[in-house]
């Protein structure tokens, strides 16, 4: 939102949520009817430095205790070879074992220009991820890797993490305070109000710092 309180609109969707946080937009989501829309708070950044901003693309897999090496290695040079450029990749892995994320693969996303890797599952090889700057949020930590314990089994569907339904093509928005998925119906409003709500709250942080009482700049600005 530029000075005239007009949309920046020569920036990209994911650009502009690169300037919000998930706190502002979750408020936009409930007051548009859309409360449920943040995945469980279980799912952390590896570095709380971290923001996620951009389109979704989904993936989802399943344990499998038959696959053998060959063939579940295959498969998973398959999922980094299908991660499409400037998207978010978020997995639902049905799985609570191993690790869906390591070094060699995040590696190969970031050169890939994927915007980050979000997991309801387990991540590896921490340091180095965090050392080549890549976002990666996770539920847990394991040395275990996939080898012939897991698969990936769809791209690009509808897969459901905590109470949540992601579509491919939604927008997401992941902060250290949590992950907040932006349908892509009502993607463009939810950014153009956060940012207003983002405005709003700039004056009412002015007002507060000169001294005006928190219940009259709540009365004056509507926000607080």
């Amino acid at each position: 939102m530029d000075a005239d309180n007009k949309p920046n609109t020569k920036l990209s969707f994911s650009d502009r949520l690169q300037q919000c946080y998930t706190g502002a937009v979750y408020d936009v989501l409930r007051a548009m009817g859309y409360p449920d829309q943040v995945l469980p708070y279980n799912i952390n950044p590896l570095n709380i430095h971290h923001k996620i901003t951009g389109t979704v693309f989904t993936i989802e897999g399943k344990r499998n205790n038959t696959i053998s090496e060959y063939d579940s290695l295959l498969k998973w040079c398959e999922l980094l070879s299908r991660a499409p450029s400037g998207h978010v990749i978020i997995c639902q892995p049905h799985d609570t074992t191993v690790a869906h994320m390591g070094e060699l693969s995040a590696e190969t996303l970031l050169h890939k220009e994927v915007r980050g890797y979000i997991v309801d599952g387990g991540c590896r090889d921490t340091a180095f991820i965090e050392k080549i700057n890549f976002p990666v949020f996770c539920k847990y930590l394991t040395p275990v890797d996939v080898v012939t314990k897991w698969e990936a089994t769809s791209f690009a569907g509808t897969i459901v993490i905590g109470k949540v339904k992601i579509h491919t093509g939604d927008y997401v928005i992941a902060d250290r305070d949590g992950i907040v998925i932006i349908p892509l119906a009502i993607v463009e409003e939810v950014i153009n109000q956060t940012e207003k709500v983002l405005q709003t709250e700039n004056r009412v942080r002015t007002a507060i710092l000169k001294g005006v009482d928190p219940v009259e700049a709540y009365k004056r600005y509507g926000k607080f």
